[in-house]
């Protein structure tokens, strides 16, 4: 990452030039880095140099100036062949909608040079994956500073970002949360240890605590006491849209594998390959129509946004629910159609079966937005006041 790079002025270009990368950098690492769990800093970094962590960085600042979109595009292309770097990519981007709209200059001119990877920082050991709730402190201290000190549970990128976007009680104002844009390397910062999960395993997603962090009061996002109105503007629906293209990008990775293998595979008895026969066929297809059906549902909710559609915070709400279980589906009927040559590693169904249970439990879960999307339909608030 240097001095910044061209941004691609068409489509066309933006693409070729994230394909490039894709090519380059990122598919051909992707399994070594489910083997190790190593941060994918060389991918990041050609992203970055390549202008694409600063897509949605505003012109004014240098950036690429594009959509939900576009950002849902290179999630999907980028996650599809190293959902590790997938994730990485959508936090980075979700801190981003926070910073671009409350953000300091300086911060949003690295982001769009490329020189900047940020993250978010909600989820918390007390409050788990209600990260609406949080439970860590922000103390008034001397010279205008500010002390913060929390124990975050799951912070992607933990320990390779240059900042997070951070969650706190607020300072002295009312409200559920206030957020605040806190560098990597301030004092009193910890990453608990190496991440080790099932799948998703270069994401770097760690706990991280803070223990007396001094910052600026100045790094503030947004108003005291505004922090989860500023969420809901800004984080939530760029993290939410963007996990769900995370979980087309491996859905169609495995249609993809599991179309290859039928393909390939024979029945030497017979003289046929499994594509020849019915029943894998027809499986294929539900598979197929499954994938289909996410794609359709994230471009309404895109449209939704976009042009400011009455129902476009349900949509929001419904649709990383709606991709997290159907991906959960369909990796599993990849792994039964392709059998044992999926469960061994010899294909990348068994990598990217595991990479597609994550969203599920990603917080807000699929029952948490169950619970949201009811009570949009029921006109209840979606958060229950405190101590309610």
């Amino acid at each position: 990452m240097g001095a910044g790079p061209e941004f691609p002025t068409t489509a066309t270009a933006y693409q070729s030039v994230l394909s490039a990368v894709i090519e380059r950098e990122v598919g051909p690492k992707a399994a070594e880095i489910d083997r190790t769990g190593d941060f994918p800093q060389e991918a990041v970094q050609a992203l970055g140099d390549a202008g694409l962590l600063g897509l949605l960085s505003a012109p004014q600042v240098g950036g690429g100036g594009e959509s939900l979109a576009a950002a849902a595009h290179v999630v999907e292309s980028v996650g599809g062949r190293c959902a590790s770097t997938g994730l990485v990519v959508l936090m980075h981007y979700a801190a981003v909608a926070v910073i671009e709209a409350h953000g300091p200059q300086d911060i949003r001119r690295a982001i769009a040079r490329g020189d900047h990877l940020s993250s978010l920082a909600f989820s918390e050991v007390g409050s788990r994956s209600q990260f609406w709730t949080p439970l860590g402190t922000a103390t008034a201290a001397e010279d205008g500073a500010v002390l913060l000190d929390a124990r975050k549970s799951w912070v992607t990128s933990a320990g390779h970002a240059h900042s997070y976007v951070w969650s706190s009680r607020p300072l002295a104002g009312n409200g559920a949360m206030t957020l605040w844009l806190v560098p990597s390397d301030r004092a009193g910062l910890r990453v608990a240890g190496k991440f080790d999960g099932v799948g998703l395993r270069g994401n770097a997603s760690s706990p991280l605590s803070g223990v007396g962090v001094l910052i600026p009061a100045e790094l503030r996002l947004g108003a005291d006491g505004a922090g989860l109105d500023v969420v809901m503007a800004t984080a939530m629906p760029a993290f939410l849209v963007l996990s769900a293209a995370l979980s087309l990008g491996i859905m169609e990775a495995l249609m993809a594998e599991t179309v290859k293998h039928l393909a390939r595979s024979r029945l030497q008895h017979l003289d046929q390959t499994l594509a020849q026969q019915p029943v894998p066929r027809a499986e294929l297809a539900r598979l197929r129509i499954r994938t289909d059906g996410v794609r359709s549902f994230l471009r309404d909710t895109l449209a939704a946004l976009d042009s400011g559609r009455e129902d476009a915070t349900l949509r929001v709400l419904e649709i990383k629910a709606v991709a997290a279980e159907a991906a959960a589906e369909v990796a599993d009927g990849a792994l039964r159609l392709c059998g044992g040559a999926a469960f061994r590693k010899e294909l990348a169904v068994e990598r990217l079966f595991r990479d597609a249970l994550a969203a599920r439990v990603m917080a807000p879960t699929t029952e948490a937005l169950h619970d949201f999307v009811g009570r949009s339909c029921l006109g209840l608030p979606l958060f229950d006041a405190a101590g309610a």
